[in-house]
């Protein structure tokens, strides 16, 4: 009785064994799986997203500090804003033809504080009628003590080609018919105020004085400005950039 031979399996392409048929449950759910694919990492997302909260929060709380000290110091300090007038302006030589003039100019500045110091940079005054600059002149620095009234004197002369702009030429032509030219006296600096040892940072003001006339001269009466006691109004002017406020 002969030993049968029963052929071994082919070996697939590979050299593995061919695959069974019908498939396996574990041969169809590998076949049914997407491919894998590695997703970016989303941690740097998540930092830029928590900086920013953090910076946030530290300007909130900057803002809150600020706010709290500027509290603190106003029931400390009290402040309040210094008072111009104009005590007198003298009209020493007017050029109808040219709009030339001279004026010799007399303010008054009080500064109401009991614990503030103001520290004032050089001061531009001009005299106007309308938009027309009629005279201009500089005044020194000063510093401003407290509850102490400071008077302030200027002589103002008129720039070259100042008759040549439009509001100049409108004016000499209103003179012509009137006798007299209501005028404004305007200031423009920056001050600083010391409390202490607390110093804040220069900030524009503008000082504007309404009420001021001019009388023009008839024949042989020369012509006169009358100002007496005159109060101004002071504006703060903050500069944000390339804007001023105030």
């Amino acid at each position: 009785m002969t030993d049968r031979v029963h052929p071994s399996a082919k070996p697939t392409a590979n050299g593995g064994p061919k695959p069974t048929f019908p498939a396996t449950k574990s041969q169809l759910s590998s076949a049914n799986r997407p491919a894998y694919r590695p997703q970016p990492p989303q941690h740097r997302r998540g930092c830029a997203c928590t900086l920013c909260c953090y910076l946030l929060l530290i300007l909130f709380f900057l803002l809150l500090l600020a706010g709290g000290a500027g509290t603190v110091l106003y029931f400390l300090y009290r402040p309040h804003r210094p008072t111009f007038s104009v005590t007198s302006l003298k009209l020493s030589s007017l050029n109808l033809t040219t709009l030339s003039a001279k004026f010799d100019l007399t303010l008054s500045t009080t500064n109401p504080n009991d614990k503030i110091l103001f520290s004032y940079d050089p001061t531009s005054v001009s005299v106007l009628s309308g938009d027309a600059h009629l005279a201009a002149a500089t005044i020194p620095s000063f510093l401003h003590r407290q509850r102490n009234t400071t008077v302030l004197e200027a002589s103002l002369e008129s720039a070259e080609g100042a008759a040549e702009s439009d509001a100049a030429t409108q004016l000499k032509s209103s003179m012509r018919s009137k006798s007299e030219v209501a005028l404004k006296v305007m200031l423009d600096t920056k001050v600083a105020a010391q409390m202490g040892a607390f110093r804040t940072p220069r900030v524009g003001i503008r000082v504007s004085c309404d009420g001021v006339a001019v009388s023009l001269p008839d024949g042989d009466k020369p012509a006169t400005a009358s100002a007496e006691n005159t109060e101004c109004e002071v504006d703060v002017r903050f500069k944000v950039w390339k804007w001023t406020l105030g």
